[in-house]
């Protein structure tokens, strides 16, 4: 230390100097430093998310998730893939080295995604692919709460009205609602009724599928004006489905009032959200 004192105090001018050398370039990184409330991380990674309602894990790791993984061995980049499932859902990530171009991945991840469900079971939905971004953390949250909607009216107005306004917002990405329950049309057959029909419940849900979907429109020329005529098969009303022909041809008909009770329900609860440690449960 007296070494280092009295070296300074023979080199004036070389302390001086060095001391405008710090505070400069201190300045100059202090002006220049980024900035961000969630830095940038470089931890890439994808999510599969695929529902499949009534599927035990087992069912969904060996229909599903398996063939999920044969497929994303192609994917350039993948350093790991990790596979979870529970009842009616499976989850898939894919974990990627550090500098992996994820724009590219992102679309391998898709092709391979469109590859893979032509082998799933009959119903698979479209899964859901997610890029991860650990810097992409929730700023806010909007709460939304009525003394006279219902929860699953709550969800429905959140999922289809307000959240689809954050999209215009330029860098904003909203997320799925939380703790409301998606509105349900609960068919509830009694197995003795089908038995007795000789249905199944395969049966119903076919009866069902064809009864209620779009069809093409038509035109009806009238002079010189082309109408067009299309025709709804949409059912509007829950008590509608009751007038759904489970089966017709020669003999009485079979309709799904014969076997079955229709409600204007909910989907099962599986979560509820907490406010202000208030918790609301969806049911």
């Amino acid at each position: 230390m007296y070494e280092l004192i009295r070296s300074a105090l023979q080199r004036p001018l070389t302390v001086v100097v060095a001391m405008l050398a710090i505070l400069f370039f201190a300045f100059a990184a202090v002006r220049d430093i980024a900035v961000d409330i969630f830095p940038s991380m470089d931890v890439p990674a994808i999510y599969v998310a695929e529902p499949y309602g009534g599927l035990s894990p087992e069912q969904l790791d060996g229909f599903m998730a398996n063939q999920f993984q044969n497929n994303f061995l192609f994917v350039s980049g993948v350093k790991k893939i990790e596979t979870k499932s529970i009842q009616g859902l499976t989850l898939i990530k894919l974990s990627f080295y550090p500098g992996t171009d994820m724009a590219q991945a992102a679309a391998e991840v898709a092709t391979q995604v469109s590859r893979a469900t032509a082998f799933m079971p009959l119903g698979t939905l479209p899964p859901q692919v997610v890029r991860f971004d650990a810097s992409s953390l929730p700023v806010g949250q909007l709460v939304l709460e009525s003394e006279k909607s219902s929860l699953t009216q709550l969800q429905d107005l959140a999922a289809s009205r307000i959240r689809p306004m954050f999209t215009t917002i330029p860098g904003v990405t909203s997320t799925a609602p939380f703790g409301g329950n998606i509105r349900t049309i609960v068919v509830k057959a009694d197995p003795a009724k089908l038995r007795g029909y000789q249905l199944t419940p395969d049966d119903v849900v076919k009866a069902i599928v064809s009864s209620n979907q779009p069809s093409a429109a038509g035109n009806v020329k009238m002079g010189d004006v082309a109408y067009m005529a299309p025709v709804n098969s949409l059912i509007e009303h829950p008590a509608d489905f009751l007038d759904v022909p489970l089966r017709t041809g020669s003999g009485p008909g079979v309709y799904l009032r014969d076997v079955a009770t229709v409600e204007d329900a909910a989907d099962v609860t599986t979560g509820y959200a907490v406010i202000k440690g208030s918790s609301q449960k969806t049911e």
